[in-house]
């Protein structure tokens, strides 16, 4: 799996490079599916469930599953982009959220919260924890800096298919859940609320929004875990 994950982590890294004002959803999905075309890789979204796109797309109140748009971004937006590749029978999946242009302070808190929830679940995740260890370091993380973990949509197991068992919810009771082994290997996923938790769908189907219209943040890895603990296999880098 360490391949489609390095293919993942290098179109992201990519696709942060061309977030700014100006720029659309449309186009950064245009330059998702062709770095995949070009690592003869397949785009994972493109077509699950009859999603129309490579990318997902979500600024600002959109939570997750958000479609490309040709409306410019705006500086003081933010855009979460969730992306996957199959390549040779196997799946990666990770997910950023970036600011556009400038943003505020509180915005800039809840990406950080968000990002070091994620890291703070991953840290849980080693041979004889429980799954909702993970699930609870991101909750109290989030929590505990006034932000709210949306409940409706998790993480999951993924390999050979994209979305395997387990379901990896971003709360939970610590001590709790199935026991974690080495060979499994997780998507974890915190998406994190402004405001309320609370979210709908709109009626496209797929684009999840806030209830409040407060923002929301996503990231995402595919993670091992090892018995030398938790190896995260879509690492991005970001200037």
């Amino acid at each position: 799996m360490k391949v489609p994950c390095r293919m993942v982590a290098e179109i992201l890294g990519l696709l942060a490079e061309h977030v700014e004002p100006g720029i659309s959803t449309f186009e950064l999905d245009a330059i998702a599916y062709a770095e995949t075309l070009k690592r003869k890789a397949k785009a994972a979204f493109k077509g699950y469930c009859n999603y129309p796109s490579a990318l997902c797309c979500s600024p600002n109140d959109q939570v997750v599953h958000g479609m490309p748009s040709k409306e410019p971004l705006k500086s003081g937006d933010i855009l979460s982009l969730d992306f996957g590749i199959l390549y040779d029978d196997f799946y990666g999946d990770a997910a950023i959220t970036l600011p556009v242009g400038d943003v505020s302070a509180e915005t800039k808190r809840l990406l950080q919260a968000t990002e070091e929830s994620l890291i703070a679940g991953i840290s849980q995740a080693i041979p004889g924890n429980r799954l909702f260890d993970v699930s609870h370091a991101i909750q109290s993380h989030v929590e505990q800096r006034g932000f709210s973990v949306v409940r409706d949509f998790v993480g999951h197991g993924i390999g050979r298919n994209l979305h395997e068992d387990p379901q990896i919810p971003n709360y939970g009771q610590p001590g709790t859940g199935i026991r974690l082994k080495p060979g499994m290997v997780l998507a974890i996923e915190p998406m994190i609320n402004e405001k309320s938790f609370a979210v709908k769908v709109l009626e496209d189907g797929w684009t999840v929004v806030t209830c409040d219209g407060g923002l929301s943040a996503h990231f995402e890895h595919t993670v091992a875990v090892t018995e030398n603990g938790p190896e995260i296999l879509t690492r991005i880098n970001r200037a």
